[in-house]
């Protein structure tokens, strides 16, 4: 395999683990930190938050950076916030930290993407951007399990040291096995911002930020789910994340494949409905534990078949402005984040069960299918 596609994975394996560890966090989070759920909660839609603002206006000053230069600087800022996050006093630091470490996230998954579609063999760009998002998934297979066993044995200010010792072996594998490559940003941020002037960026936007808002209403709230209505152990959680992570790995590659042998936009409407269709399943098997644990792994498996082909579809319809593109669809993927953490808040804030953010999800998730309904009438009209 191509050691820059792995130098971009190992990436993503940190960003994943630091973005989907806080799920299974969360209780152990709320009594070391004397918050409640909801309001833990917010460390999660925090990191978001700095996603959506870091993504773009990173791209707009990074200028001419190359792009392994960009990826280590990226990375760089990324490794430092989240050792400080280990080692922040009380929850407001936390959120700061959080925040802050979240500001690169976008961005590196921008750059990432079109390097990695640039570096790919002809014909296998989104198989080639899904080895970088094969990242996320193995950190939701190992690292997340691991993160949630070490944060709720030992404590989670370790889990934030284990993400940090990731960061410094990216930056030296990506120092080591990116090729050099020119800049890709030949535009000045003028001609960049016209790239929001297009229907279809929106659409795109809005599909990503709508409908990813599913999976995160899902995977915000498992933890507390799993324990409180399903009546696992709590020390059966890492495991559980486990089951979901395996599904992730799976449905990554497979959305990559789809993608590049069909067409990213098809695959991803197949995908963002069956994702809501799921979620109606989560909600009604979660009093039931095999019921439960194989719908963890379906909705793993549906929820990350999308990941390669967004990126491509960005990518596709932003000629000329493909970096901030492809940061924005990620910056949009976190607005989802927010959406999910929030939204599926509010039903535990309201006193409803555990089970009700999944329904939160399945709506948003539906509608966020209708933009990609959307999307694709506007481009059969265009053409």
């Amino acid at each position: 395999m191509n050691r820059g596609l792995i130098a971009l994975m190992f990436g993503g394996l940190g960003i994943g683990i630091t973005e989907f560890v806080m799920a299974g966090l969360l209780p152990d989070l709320a009594t070391s930190l004397h918050t409640s759920i909801p309001e833990t909660g917010n460390l999660i839609s925090i990191y978001a938050l700095g996603v959506v603002v870091g993504a773009p206006l990173l791209i707009l000053a990074a200028g001419k950076i190359a792009p392994r230069k960009l990826l280590i600087l990226l990375m760089a800022d990324f490794t430092l916030f989240n050792c400080l996050s280990a080692f922040a006093p009380n929850y407001h630091i936390l959120l700061i930290t959080r925040f802050l470490s979240g500001v690169p996230h976008g961005a590196y998954f921008g750059v990432g993407s079109v390097v990695a579609s640039k570096i790919a063999k002809k014909g296998k760009e989104s198989q080639a951007v899904s080895v970088m998002f094969a990242g996320l998934t193995f950190a939701n297979l190992i690292g997340v399990p691991v993160g949630t066993f070490i944060g709720h044995h030992f404590s989670w200010r370790y889990t934030f040291l284990l993400i940090t010792l990731i960061g410094i072996i990216t930056m030296i594998s990506l120092r080591y096995w990116i090729p050099e490559l020119r800049s890709t940003k030949t535009q000045g941020i003028k001609q960049d911002l016209a790239f929001f002037t297009h229907l279809d960026s929106w659409l795109i936007i809005f599909f990503i930020s709508i409908g990813s808002a599913g999976l995160f209403a899902w995977a915000s709230y498992i933890a507390p789910m799993l324990i409180h209505l399903t009546r696992f152990n709590p020390d059966d959680i890492s495991y559980i994340m486990a089951i979901a992570g395996v599904g992730m790995v799976l449905g990554n590659f497979v959305g990559g494949k789809l993608a590049d042998k069909y067409s990213p936009i098809n695959t991803i409407l197949l995908f963002m409905f069956l994702m809501s269709m799921s979620l109606i399943i989560v909600y009604f098997a979660a009093p039931y534990k095999i019921a439960t644990l194989f719908m963890i792994f379906i909705t793993g498996a549906i929820s990350f078949t999308i990941a390669s082909p967004v990126q491509m579809t960005m990518i596709k319809y932003s000629k000329g402005a493909e970096l901030l593109a492809a940061s924005v669809s990620q910056a949009s993927f976190n607005i989802g984040n927010a959406l999910g953490a929030f939204l599926g808040g509010l039903p535990l804030f309201w006193g409803y069960n555990y089970n009700t953010p999944q329904l939160v999800g399945a709506g948003m998730a539906l509608c966020g299918s209708m933009f990609v309904i959307l999307l694709k009438l506007h481009i059969r009209n265009r053409n």
